[in-house]
């Protein structure tokens, strides 16, 4: 009886304690497991000119970073500008105006801005060019639909610089240009609602980038502005002082200041600084 007993009570102390290596081994790989840290969201503010290269390189950086999801936010620079200043989620503004990043830090906004890319005008009309613009000097024939950007917006002072710089040339002169004006028929907050309208045919010609143009693809014909004439659009980048992650959106700087950010711009068309 007494070795049943013994027996019995040496079997429960046997399971008792087995019970407990189990638990212990649960508990144990149960605390060793590591969550998964959650992605970190920048919010990149962009001029509008900036879509398709910008929309590329995010791609491949979210790719090489998947721990960095990136919103993008197209718009006029002169809207992003103001956006920020109302307080705006932003990480990092890239404009197509050095004024623009210039005043976001000045106001206390934005850390110090690097020029990027840059940019040329040029003018482009429909494929089907109803207006039989075939040179900039039919931008003057009475009748014609020129749409051009205000002059709020970066691609609009240009286009005016350039003007500004005809109206001085004995070959177009201050009668022409004052003819080119007389023939605008609209001012856009951004430069790809001009691209719209002339690949739409609703005006005859329009005031854009080269890269608009290249994007527009056989939607546009080009006629292009010469270089005496032109004006070099400079795109400034920085950091906001807002941001919540200024180490990662400092990164992401340096990813489009980087060669394979470059590498993307040009295909786009951009005159890259880093080549």
């Amino acid at each position: 009886m007494r070795h049943s007993q013994r027996a019995i009570l040496l079997f429960i102390l046997l399971c008792t304690l087995f019970l407990a290596a189990c638990g212990s081994t649960t508990t144990s790989t149960t605390s060793t497991v590591t969550p998964t840290p959650s992605p970190i969201t920048l919010n990149v503010f962009a001029a509008a000119s900036l879509t398709g290269s910008f929309t590329a390189i995010t791609a491949k950086y979210q790719q090489a970073h998947p721990d960095v999801v990136i919103k993008l936010n197209f718009a006029g620079s002169q809207i992003l500008e103001q956006q920020i200043a109302n307080g705006a989620a932003a990480d990092v503004f890239a404009s197509s105006y050095l004024a623009n990043t210039t005043n976001v830090s000045r106001a206390g906004w934005g850390g110090v801005s690097q020029v990027f890319a840059k940019n040329r005008l040029t003018v482009i009309t429909p494929a089907s060019n109803p207006g039989h613009i075939n040179t900039l000097h039919d931008l003057a024939n009475k009748g014609v639909k020129v749409d051009i950007a205000a002059p709020t917006v970066p691609a609009g002072k240009y286009s005016l610089q350039v003007l500004a710089k005809m109206a001085l040339s004995p070959q177009y002169g201050p009668a022409y240009v004052k003819a080119v004006k007389a023939n605008f028929v609209s001012l856009e907050t951004d430069v790809k609602a001009v691209v719209t309208k002339v690949q739409l045919g609703e005006v005859d010609a329009g005031y854009v980038y080269v890269t608009d143009a290249a994007a527009a693809k056989d939607k546009v014909t080009m006629i292009p502005i010469p270089d005496i004439y032109n004006v070099i659009a400079q795109y400034p980048i920085a950091v906001t002082k807002g941001s919540t992650h200024a180490s990662d959106a400092q990164a992401f700087m340096q990813y489009i200041l980087s060669k394979d950010g470059q590498d993307v711009l040009q295909q786009y068309g951009f005159i890259v600084i880093n080549p």
